[in-house]
């Protein structure tokens, strides 16, 4: 039985992975909790699963979560604050960290689950896209697995088993299109929170839906990409499949390809993280080709989309770009989803903030350089929206 702990345990990924732990409850057990302010659901998973550690992110609800589960015998070790999810990320005998949290939130998190020797299996993308040049000497110096547990690079990942090294020639990332991939660009211009979150295919967080709406998220998987597979950004290529039943695909030396296909579901790649190198099996619904009908593609639209070429760029920059990159993104969507800039105003704040930042990128920050970059883009942004409401205002009382 494999021992699990589980950041991020009451969004999209947390909850998926305890669906798999409650089917497998002879296959995995949780030994680790922590999720950020949802006190009710936090508090119900640690009376399924019985942690032996959980933490809260937001420190005032701590109080709370002590009330909900006071009557548990015995009791988990409680913990709050960004430290106790460290705590909780390094705790014990897990042999595999599961990073759910969204956005650069998990970077120190999961930096402490590898210095603790503990697999990861890894769903927070940014861990990667900001913190590559810091995480990834440590996953070598502490001979740690890092599986990837999102669809697209589950995919890729899958494809590659039993691939000669050498044998990779080209990586191809799917993408849905997200919420306005049938919207003429000119249309644009005065979208809706409530539009950028219709996504087509998906049930996922806002943050990583407004990402796809933008094709941000697309973007950032390039970068991650790299640093995963070590492919060279100009052999990584993004390709619009509005079915999402080839999650990705790869191109060998010998031009074959392979793709991993399956119905949109996020179990699957977290299973195989989970499992790996096995296989389990499952009752889950099977892909029928004849139901999925048509499987199309097309190439996706620079002007519609102008935030990968932002992703490109940054991570062909390299340093603490990236980081700059994703932190500019957190925050414009973040402003977005507030209802404070809108749509089209995401990907001009990313690409000033970038802009400014260039020449002082450090070709291999540290971790505190990464940080500071962090707070630093987020910070850029917010000055740069409060500069356009004063302009905004100035021009209203004239």
């Amino acid at each position: 039985m494999k021992a699990i702990t589980l950041l991020g345990s009451t969004g999209s990924i947390g909850t998926q992975t305890l669906d798999i732990v409650s089917q497998y409850p002879d296959q995995f057990r949780i030994v680790g909790l922590a999720s950020g302010r949802n006190v009710e659901l936090l508090a119900a998973q640690i009376r399924q699963f019985r942690p032996s550690i959980a933490a809260i992110c937001d420190e005032d609800k701590l109080p709370a979560l002590k009330e909900a589960i006071a009557d548990l015998d015995p009791q988990p070790i409680l913990l709050a604050g960004e430290a106790g999810v460290i705590e909780v990320a390094r705790y014990g005998e897990a042999q595999t960290v599961v990073t759910g949290i969204v956005g650069c939130a998990g970077l120190l998190p999961t930096i402490a689950a590898i210095e603790a020797g503990k697999d990861i299996a890894l769903a927070n993308k940014e861990t990667l896209i900001a913190g590559a040049p810091v995480v990834l000497p440590l996953v070598e110096k502490h001979n740690v697995k890092l599986l990837p547990a999102d669809s697209e690079h589950s995919a890729i990942f899958q494809c590659l088993q039993g691939v000669p090294k050498g044998g990779l020639r080209r990586i191809l990332l799917t993408a849905s299109g997200g919420a306005f991939r049938d919207w003429d660009v000119s249309k644009l211009t005065n979208v809706t929170v409530a539009d950028a979150l219709k996504h087509p295919n998906w049930s996922m967080g806002r943050k990583i839906t407004i990402d796809s709406a933008t094709l941000m998220n697309k973007g950032l998987e390039v970068i991650e990409a790299h640093f995963l597979f070590g492919m060279d950004y100009e052999n990584i290529d993004i390709v619009i499949h509005p079915q999402s039943i080839i999650h990705s695909l790869i191109e060998l030396q010998d031009t074959s390809v392979l793709a991993q296909l399956g119905w949109a579901d996020m179990r699957l790649p977290l299973l195989y993280a989970l499992s790996f190198p096995d296989r389990i099996y499952t009752d889950w619904q099977q892909l029928d080709l004849v139901k999925a009908g048509n499987l199309t593609f097309k190439e996706p639209d620079h002007q519609k989309y102008p935030c990968m070429k932002l992703a490109y760029a940054a991570g062909k920059a390299g340093g603490s770009m990236p980081a700059v990159l994703n932190a500019a993104n957190e925050q414009a969507v973040a402003l977005f989803l507030d209802e404070k800039i809108r749509f089209l105003d995401i990907s001009r704040c990313i690409e000033s903030v970038c802009d400014r930042f260039s020449s002082d990128n450090s070709a291999k920050p540290s971790l505190d350089d990464i940080v500071a970059a962090d707070k630093w883009a987020r910070q850029e942004v917010l000055t740069a929206t409060e500069n356009l409401e004063k302009q905004s205002r100035i021009i209203s009382l004239r």
